[in-house]
């Protein structure tokens, strides 16, 4: 199995900075695409940025936020600045993970971090 854990999360004013980090282990072979994603309440999850053959970003991240990943580390990370409100909720690793001893990708998620911030 793959084992995703988050950590980084908390409370900030509007304006402040978080750094999430997220670490893989377990039977990986290799990871191709990691993301970080994310739910408010009473809303969908919805993607905030991905990291595989190229970067993405949701719009309304653009430019606040920065993803990274450390491949030797199997790990995962979201510098996020200029926090603003509506980035308030519970926000998840994912990874597509090749295992050990498949022949297939698998994605596998977190248990979230919470990331609330304040007016």
């Amino acid at each position: 199995q793959v084992q995703l854990v988050e950590s980084g999360g908390g409370l900030v004013q509007a304006g402040g900075s978080l750094r999430l980090s997220c670490a893989a282990s377990g039977s990986i072979a290799t990871i191709d695409t990691m993301g970080w994603y994310r739910q408010a309440p009473g809303k969908q999850r919805e993607l905030v940025a991905t990291i595989g053959s190229k970067i993405e970003y949701a719009d309304s991240v653009k430019g606040r936020f920065t993803i990274s990943r450390d491949g030797a580390k199997n790990s995962l990370y979201l510098q996020m600045n200029s926090l603003k409100p509506d980035d308030t909720g519970v926000y998840y690793c994912y990874a597509n993970v090749l295992m050990g001893a498949s022949i297939r990708f698998r994605g596998f998620w977190g248990q979230g971090t919470q990331v609330t911030v304040s007016s």
